[in-house]
């Protein structure tokens, strides 16, 4: 048996399990089983491995994409450019990390944006998701600004960001878990007030398909996508890298 899974903490709102759990059945791959692993902490990553010999791979989501770093054997060169790890491959008792949520990002980002070029990005969060965030960003030389609840690692709070700021940076991306399942009615607070029907809204969070965050967008009249082809994308990265 070929074991696939995901670690991180909660794990009730992540649809992986069913996803690959009907790939497998879909595309008739025998012999294979993915599994949740919520660890307390990510100490206990290691127990897992040793546990689960026949481990062959896994997912890595919230709060350990960045944390997991220090017990990883080998980098990807774009995970290490991007300073976090959604993906780990485990290749003879070494573990190796990739970020695939880029894949994810570039693809969303071209379906939601098509032809329009924002001038400025917001992007809420500083994470290991915001990380990506910035990094697909950055390919594109759009710039952007990070809201924090820490104020020495965004250059705004939700405190202190301006609605000029909202009006002016007609991409927010939401790369913070605010909203997901099952906290559904909670939402970052924003000057919504300021959006308009040139706004996008990307919210990484694919439970549930519409957050409040994005309701509140369309309320204004903006265009919005969720983080469901974002999850497939980086799902079926994952596949691939594990599978070499």
């Amino acid at each position: 048996m070929r074991r696939f899974g995901l670690v991180g903490r909660p794990l009730v709102h992540s649809a992986s399990a069913r996803y690959f759990a009907a790939k497998f059945e879909r595309e008739g791959i025998a012999g294979c089983r993915y599994d949740l692993f919520p660890l307390r902490e990510i100490g206990e990553l290691r127990r897992l491995t040793d546990e689960i010999p026949d481990l062959c791979g896994f997912n890595v989501t919230i709060p350990y994409k960045r944390r997991i770093l220090p017990l990883l054997e080998a980098l990807s060169p774009e995970a290490e450019r991007i300073g976090a790890v959604n993906c780990v491959r485990c290749d003879g008792g070494r573990l190796i990390g990739y970020n695939t949520d880029v894949e994810g990002l570039r693809a969303s980002l071209d379906e939601l944006l098509a032809d329009d070029r924002p001038e400025e990005a917001l992007v809420l969060g500083t994470g290991g998701a915001s990380q990506a965030v910035q990094y697909v960003l950055a390919e594109r030389e759009l710039p952007f600004a990070l809201v924090s609840r820490d104020p020495l690692r965004g250059n705004f709070t939700y405190d202190n960001l301006p609605g000029e700021e909202v009006a002016r940076c007609r991409l927010i991306v939401q790369a913070t878990p605010v909203g997901t399942f099952p906290r559904a009615d909670e939402a970052p607070r924003l000057p919504y007030d300021a959006l308009t029907p040139r706004h996008r809204l990307f919210d990484l969070v694919y439970n549930p398909p519409l957050t409040r965050f994005l309701e509140l967008g369309r309320q204004r009249g903006a265009r919005t996508m969720n983080g469901e082809r974002m999850f497939v994308r980086q799902a079926e990265a994952s596949w691939r890298i594990w599978n070499g």
